[in-house]
């Protein structure tokens, strides 16, 4: 009876000990030191599937990648972006319309910024001398983040003086300060799509040239020296259909997710669901961030080489 007792005993200490291991999910072999965001306004999965873009094509071939990940409802920008940076729905944050400024329901919760904790908040309260970067080309991303956490908060429409936008800010950016962090947001392809339609040849074209823009930014990230180091994640905040998007259609809702670098698995292709929200759980968990109780989005572990 004794020995039976010791032996219930000690296989549930054992249990319970595994459970904390699995709770705690894949880790990494080691943490990259960078991590870049590089997100297109409007990029519809539908697009990639149809027209080639080679530096695009290149990391998602040598990375790992979906083109089933999903937005939130409505597919629209601010709730979407909101939910890209806070790893939690409209539910909880609070922005719920396309120009949303302020959030239209309270927040769950509110961090020191007074606002629903988001990730750059909690990058800060981890690393408190971090370098962050925030290059934004919509002029609605600025009210999305916490920006008083950020060190490095641009916005760099694409006009005549600066047509490539937010490219050459990365661009100088990354190669002078090699942040920890940072968020380069494209304002197209929407606008061209919302002009001429989603999938026409002019939304096609701007492709084009945003891919060359793509280009030179991994390319300021070799020149760097940081690409050994670093995790490049590609993705977009909706896609579209016919000149609009806010809708619960596929065409409007599926989006590219792409990671690329430090750990990650070549020619992958993720098969588990995955949503704009998880887009910060797994930039969190590559920094050794601790996510918020609130968020609901998952770390994508299953693209990476993990122990």
């Amino acid at each position: 009876m004794k020995k039976i007792s010791i032996l219930f005993i000690f296989s549930v200490i054992l249990s319970l000990f595994a459970g904390e291991v699995n709770a705690a999910g894949p880790r990494l072999k080691k943490h990259p030191k960078h991590v870049v965001l590089i997100a297109f306004d409007g990029l519809s999965a539908v697009a990639i599937r149809n027209h080639p873009m080679p530096n695009f094509n290149r990391l998602m071939e040598e990375g790992a990648y979906t083109l089933n990940n999903r937005s939130i409802l409505p597919s629209s920008s601010a709730p979407n972006w909101a939910s890209m940076f806070s790893g939690a729905g409209p539910e909880l944050h609070g922005y719920t319309t396309w120009g949303s400024k302020t959030p239209e329901i309270p927040p769950f919760i509110t961090n020191q910024y007074g606002r629903f904790p988001g990730l750059y908040g909690l990058i800060r309260d981890t690393y408190p001398k971090a370098e962050v970067g925030y290059i934004y080309e919509w002029d609605g991303m600025r009210y999305l983040v916490d920006s008083l956490a950020i060190n490095y908060f641009v916005h760099a429409p694409q006009t005549k003086e600066h047509p490539k936008g937010a490219t050459q800010f990365a661009v100088n950016y990354l190669k002078e300060k090699k942040p920890m962090y940072c968020a380069v947001i494209f304002e197209y392809p929407d606008h061209t799509g919302h002009s001429y339609k989603w999938e026409s040849k002019e939304y096609y074209e701007k492709l084009d040239e945003l891919d060359g823009y793509l280009g030179e930014i991994v390319a300021a990230i070799e020149e760097a020296g940081m690409m050994d180091d670093t995790v490049i994640i590609l993705t977009a905040d909706h896609g579209g259909i016919g000149t609009n998007h806010g809708g619960k259609t596929l065409n409007e809702m599926e989006t590219p997710l792409v990671f690329y670098g430090k750990g990650v698995k070549k020619n992958y292709k993720i098969t588990e669901s995955t949503m704009v929200i998880d887009v910060a759980a797994t930039e969190a968990w590559l920094l050794g961030v601790e996510p918020h109780e609130a968020w609901l989005g998952n770390p994508v572990t299953t693209a990476f080489f993990t122990k």
